[in-house]
């Protein structure tokens, strides 16, 4: 008796649209220590890219479907080189970390250079101009903004600063987790340090209210909420600049009071730009720019610069060491060694035509009289009909930014 052959499992992926895909990298992120930033935007590209190959699963594609969708972004939609190499990296990062795959055509894939930019740097007028134009301290705006310039941190940076990282006796703040993940000591500026007071003054009441109403603590970083269970709910882990409103935990669900959000600052320094009349593209990551580079005019020493703003390495530095070039701004140009530009005045009569006749002068003919043939008869107005009425429709592209 024959008996019935088994039937062979075929081991299909999964659906790309299911969440069990993403969820693995979200796991695979978060075991490398990846800031929530980085996170979602590796999780963005992956979306798209298996949107642009038509829901296939990224199992089923290789090396001509990456390329194809890089090409897609430089070629039709644009995209800078910075944003190109963040979506290599977010799917080497899948088909490496979450896939397994290590296949040899990976390291053969090009990676497009960025080209280095001249930062936009604001003369010390006019940020005094800028800042003056914030909320003056205590307003968290105004605070906020002089912070910043004053000791060079990004804004996350200075949103993220903890009660315990103010050191008002040896006039320092201490950066924690920064950029890359490194710290970093900064100078506390002196005329700061009563609004800083002011402001710590405010949080305290704010953070008294919290315990009084059995609220959870913030966020730590890492495993201290799991090591310390009450540290989150002690007065030197609250923020400097906390929220006056609960938000959900991201990654944990848990409601709770974060940091301000960094839409704040921005547009507020958006409206003082446009103020003062400043024809610059200043943003908040300005004020970095320009804290550096005034120190630099200062004569203060380049490594001392580099080790307040947290580069790794010192070229990240000399960037700004281009705004300063003698080249640009105290070499003498060639034009100005030449005479002067007459000043403006009434016309000067030109010189006579050989042959013509000496005499008094004539008065000048109509344009008219000058024109051969004849010139026509005007013709008479035509009443314009009114242009049509476009409607301009809302964008419906509102893309939603989650706050970290």
């Amino acid at each position: 008796m024959y008996s019935l052959p088994r039937l062979c499992k075929v081991d299909t992926p999964p659906s790309p649209t299911s969440p069990g895909l993403l969820q693995v990298l979200r796991q695979r992120a978060r075991l490398w220590h990846y800031s929530l930033r980085t996170e979602e935007a590796y999780v963005h590209w992956v979306r798209r890219f298996v949107r642009w190959a038509g829901g296939r699963h990224p199992r089923l594609l290789g090396r001509e479907e990456i390329e194809g969708f890089l090409g897609h972004l430089a070629a039709e939609r644009q995209v800078s080189a910075s944003t190109q190499r963040q979506a290599l990296s977010a799917l080497l990062f899948l088909y490496r970390e979450v896939l397994g795959q290590r296949l040899p055509w990976m390291s053969d894939l090009v990676r497009p250079v960025p080209a280095r930019r001249v930062p936009a740097v604001l003369t010390p007028d006019e940020v005094g101009a800028l800042l003056a134009r914030l909320p003056p301290p205590p307003a968290v705006e105004g605070l906020l903004g002089r912070l910043l310039y004053g000791t060079g941190l990004r804004l996350l940076e200075g949103l993220r600063l903890r009660v315990k990282d103010v050191d008002f006796a040896r006039g320092v703040i201490v950066v924690r987790e920064g950029k890359g993940g490194k710290d970093r000591v900064v100078m506390l500026p002196r005329s700061l340090a009563p609004a800083l007071r002011e402001q710590l003054q405010a949080m305290h009441a704010l953070w008294a209210a919290d315990r009084a109403a059995g609220r959870a603590g913030v966020q730590l970083p890492d495993a201290l909420e799991r090591k310390y269970p009450r540290a989150g709910q002690s007065w030197s882990w609250f923020w400097v600049f906390a929220s006056p409103a609960f938000s959900v935990d991201p990654r944990s669900g848990v409601e709770r009071r974060h940091h301000l959000h960094e839409k704040r600052l921005q547009r507020a320094l958006q409206c003082a730009l446009r103020t003062t009349g400043i024809a610059k593209p200043a943003t908040v990551h300005t004020l970095r720019h320009s804290f550096a580079t005034h120190l630099l005019q200062a004569g203060t020493d380049i490594r001392t610069v580099q080790e307040l703003l947290g580069h790794s390495d010192v070229s990240t530095t000399m960037i700004y060491t281009h705004v300063l070039k003698i080249a640009a701004g105290g070499t003498r140009s060639p034009l100005d060694a030449l005479a002067p530009m007459p000043a403006p005045g009434p016309a000067v009569p030109g010189p006579a035509v050989p042959g013509a006749l000496a005499g008094p002068a004539q008065p000048a003919m109509p344009v008219a009289a000058l024109s051969w043939p004849p010139l026509p008869p005007p013709l008479p107005p035509v009443a314009l009909e009114p242009p049509p009425c476009f409607r301009v429709m809302p964008s419906c592209t509102a893309a939603a930014i989650s706050a970290s």
